[in-house]
């Protein structure tokens, strides 16, 4: 299937009780047994809920992946893929990353002996020099959060494996979705989303989930998933189902009126950089263009005055682009990461990936671009 149908068909048939064409949302907690053991595959809902199986198995055919566990949230799958580690165990990271992943590796698994590490990884040839024998986990970001750096996933990979075959390689594909960019299919073991964001794509559901290829990891995870309980209600499975038949379409109009933005961003006398993976003279375009389908639907900017005095002028004038965390939905958003996603990180880790006071991040929705761009327009005008 093309994937404009896998969206719509992959994965899901037809209520085998009713025949109602739209997966109906099971709202139970346990499941009737003719006798001990003896039951219709479900048993409690913890285990096993029909609605989140036909949403499990729909990601999986959208990543190329095999098998595919949802969870509570994007950061409740990162802790699920995490816990494949054990203490004395490294993780290597991309340094520009989303500020409640760094929360989860530094406040909460370094206590129990899970190291991390942070390292540049937009040069694919030097991440040899930085694992050590207790290595087993590389976690990539691309498109990045917020900068929107890119990572040549293919060569990371292979140079992994060359190392040692048992690393597993993890990408966070949230900024990309599974439209733009399929890292399963360029030698990564894992794929996370945070479904909250471009898979749901409506701004009305948290969820989470991780896909591979590998069976093994598959019964890994669902193994982690039934343990831990961190999983997803049914509603959220269905509306997230019901976010996904559209999903092509939102993410080729975000990625159009992205390029839009970008460009009027670029000429204003008030910006001092773009940060967006279509234009030629971004250090990450090339690998863009040979592993994303497009460009994506973020832009970031910053200010020729670099202050967050001058970044609330902005944000606090916009009508059409709405302040607010998150993002991938239909409707535009625009945010502060320093203060707001990426708040847990300290500022001179901050520093390090340029990420300034000044920095405003958009995520770009499906709303038509002359109002976008117009609503930008008389934010900048208040500087």
């Amino acid at each position: 299937m093309k994937f404009g149908t896998k969206v719509l068909h992959a994965g899901i048939t037809s209520d085998p009780a009713t025949g109602a064409v739209m997966t109906p949302i099971y709202q139970t907690s346990t499941y009737e047994q003719k006798a001990p053991g003896v039951h219709k595959g479900f048993e409690y809902a913890r285990s096993q809920n029909p609605t989140r199986s036909v949403l499990e198995a729909n990601l999986a055919a959208l990543e190329n992946g095999k098998d595919a566990a949802c969870f509570g949230s994007g950061l409740a799958a990162m802790d699920a893929v995490i816990k494949l580690l054990k203490t004395g165990d490294e993780v290597i990271s991309c340094n520009d990353l989303y500020g409640g992943s760094y929360r989860l590796l530094t406040k909460i698994y370094e206590q129990f002996g899970i190291k991390s590490k942070y390292i540049d990884m937009g040069e694919a040839t030097t991440i040899e020099e930085h694992i050590t024998k207790d290595t087993k986990l590389i976690w990539i970001e691309t498109p990045t959060n917020p900068m929107l750096n890119l990572i040549d996933i293919k060569k990371i990979t292979a140079r992994v494996k060359a190392v040692r075959r048992s690393i597993l390689v993890c990408v966070d594909n949230t900024f990309a979705s599974p439209y733009l960019q399929n890292p399963l299919d360029l030698g990564a073991d894992l794929v996370l989303h945070s479904a909250t964001k471009y898979i749901n794509g409506h701004s009305d559901v948290v969820l989470g989930a991780v896909v591979t290829k590998k069976p093994k990891l598959g019964q890994r995870l669902k193994f982690i998933q039934n343990a831990s309980g961190a999983i997803p209600g049914p509603q959220d499975c269905f509306l997230t189902l019901r976010g996904i038949k559209t999903l092509h379409l939102r993410v080729e109009r975000a990625c159009k009126n992205a390029k839009r933005i970008a460009k009027y961003l670029q000429t204003h006398p008030k910006i001092a950089n773009v940060y967006y993976p279509g234009f030629k003279t971004h250090p990450g375009h090339k690998i863009a263009k040979r592993q994303m389908r497009d460009f994506g639907g973020m832009v970031s900017f910053d200010l020729k005055v670099d202050t967050f005095a001058e970044a609330k002028k902005v944000l606090s004038n916009t009508k059409v682009f709405t302040l607010a965390e998150s993002l991938g939905g239909v409707e535009s958003l625009i945010g502060h990461p320093a203060t707001m996603t990426h708040a847990s990180i300290p500022k001179e880790e901050r520093a390090k990936v340029k990420l300034t006071d000044s920095l405003i991040r958009l995520s770009v929705g499906i709303e038509h671009v002359d109002d976008l761009i117009h609503d930008l327009e008389r934010a900048l005008n208040k500087l």
